[in-house]
């Protein structure tokens, strides 16, 4: 809320999180609607910030990795490994977007189609980081055994997850 004095002008510039809005008086907003849609707003972008974190740390990894190829990577390693920098370099592009989308579309009073448009942004770059994690795991356990039961081995992590999350869907 924004506070004046009698002899204040009407017009003072006040903060709200970290958004900057002009307030034409206390009354302005009763509601407080601005400060609940600035938090969702927020919300949203702080996953998406935190999402293109993840993604930009694995793909320096998995970059100095191709910079910095160990010796003992096969063909298909180094095919693997190239994959897996092309997946996590378009996961981290959709990661990045709710906050692209949010700075060319602001200001705009669509709460709705920005969670929807942003929602499938991070749906869209989960499949692909998924895709790297499982091909990352995959490079590491062939390291140690052969290539048939690396391919084996990695999928483990994934299908636990995927019966834990129907499992807590039945219930």
């Amino acid at each position: 809320m924004c506070n004046r004095s009698e002899l204040a002008i009407s017009i003072s510039i006040c903060t709200v999180n970290i958004m900057w809005r002009v307030c034409v008086s206390e009354d302005d907003n009763p509601s407080g609607k601005d400060d609940i849609l600035t938090q969702r707003y927020d919300t949203i972008l702080k996953e998406s910030a935190l999402l293109a974190t993840f993604s930009g740390i694995l793909f320096g990894f998995l970059l100095n990795i191709s910079v910095n190829t160990p010796s003992t990577f096969t063909t298909i390693d180094v095919i693997i490994l190239i994959i897996a920098l092309y997946s996590i370099t378009v996961a981290a592009s959709l990661f990045v977007m709710p906050v692209v989308y949010h700075h060319v579309q602001y200001p705009y009073g669509d709460l709705n189609k920005f969670k929807t448009r942003s929602h499938r942004f991070i749906l869209s770059g989960l499949v692909p980081a998924g895709i790297t994690l499982y091909l990352g795991l995959e490079l590491a356990i062939h390291s140690r055994l052969g290539s048939i039961e690396s391919f084996i081995l990695a999928s483990f992590p994934f299908i636990l997850v995927y019966f834990l999350f129907k499992s807590r869907k039945m219930k």
